[in-house]
């Protein structure tokens, strides 16, 4: 890592308040394109737009698809900008670069009676840890939380007489999101149980909400792991992910009438954009349940 793009991450994680996730993934991009120029025996200060569009070609013939392009366009791009704001380049090349247009990828969505099924099917379960999995999936399909807010959610961020938790979202941004009642009576059974035997046990200080079999608290990955297991231990396969609640969430909300900016609110999208892509996955789900369930939908015409 040179001194210059050490700067950058910086930069991107104490002043733009970037997520890990993210500047995890702006220092790979930056660095792929960095091991390419300097392979090229080219600097910082001497790229053009004549050099991004050959190094654009080396990731279409690798068969990088255009969302990933687009992403490490718009990463390569903010590293100029940052290396053109403390003098190091004259102008950033990356201005003149126009992003490819992704195909829209609709994000997958459960029906109502799928989550009710693997919820309950939840219930029933005797294992140690089912109280914490239930409060999870409780709190993931009432709330619409993401994966990293539910990990990193603390005993303090919630209010359990208003049933709101108090979110720091992308970019530290600050919102309230309410959950369910079930979901408090759930998350208080395990707060009251399984997670309390689970600190005494392991002599733990932590404060975070949803903790391991070891005491410690869960990562993404362990939370992703989990939702994934509770399919295999109840036996409702559904392919279902955190994700998959957070949109599944979003969706019902608007089939039944929620205003648009109200759901981008609770989601924490800072643009109506990304939640009009739920506008379109209602009318599909829609349209998919009258298929399903109406006696003429499938009547063939004479």
């Amino acid at each position: 890592m040179n001194r210059h793009e050490a700067q950058f991450l910086n930069y991107l994680k104490n002043e733009r308040k970037y997520s890990n996730y993210t500047v995890i993934n702006y220092k790979k991009d930056v660095e792929d394109f960095l091991d390419y120029i300097f392979s090229n025996k080219i600097e910082e200060n001497e790229v053009t737009t004549f050099i991004i569009r050959k190094y654009l070609a080396t990731l279409y013939d690798k068969n990088y698809d255009k969302r990933t392009i687009k992403r490490k366009i718009s990463a390569i791009r903010t590293y100029f900008k940052f290396l053109e704001f403390i003098g190091e380049v004259d102008n950033n090349p990356f201005l003149l670069i126009s992003s490819p247009k992704p195909e829209t990828k609709y994000p997958k969505v459960l029906y109502a009676d799928e989550v009710d099924e693997l919820i309950e099917k939840n219930r029933l379960r005797e294992d140690y840890l089912k109280e914490r999995d239930q409060a999870m999936l409780e709190l993931f399909y009432s709330s619409g939380m993401r994966v990293s807010e539910v990990a990193s959610l603390t005993l303090q961020q919630i209010d359990f007489s208003n049933r709101v938790c108090r979110i720091f979202g992308k970019g530290k941004k600050e919102r309230l999101v309410p959950f369910s009642k079930i979901a408090k009576e759930d998350l208080k059974i395990y707060l009251n149980g399984t997670r309390k035997e689970l600190i005494e046990k392991y002599k733990g200080k932590t404060n975070v909400v949803f903790l391991n079999k070891n005491g410690n608290p869960l990562t993404t990955r362990g939370i992703e792991e989990i939702i994934k297991n509770i399919q295999k231990k109840t036996g409702v396969y559904l392919d279902a992910h955190p994700h998959t609640l957070r949109h599944s969430f979003a969706t019902k909300m608007l089939e039944n009438g929620a205003d648009l900016r109200l759901i981008q609110e609770l989601l924490g999208h800072e643009s109506i954009n990304t939640t009009q892509i739920y506008t379109h996955i209602a009318k599909t789900s829609l349209v998919e349940e009258y298929n399903e369930y109406h006696p003429l939908s499938k009547k063939k015409v004479k």
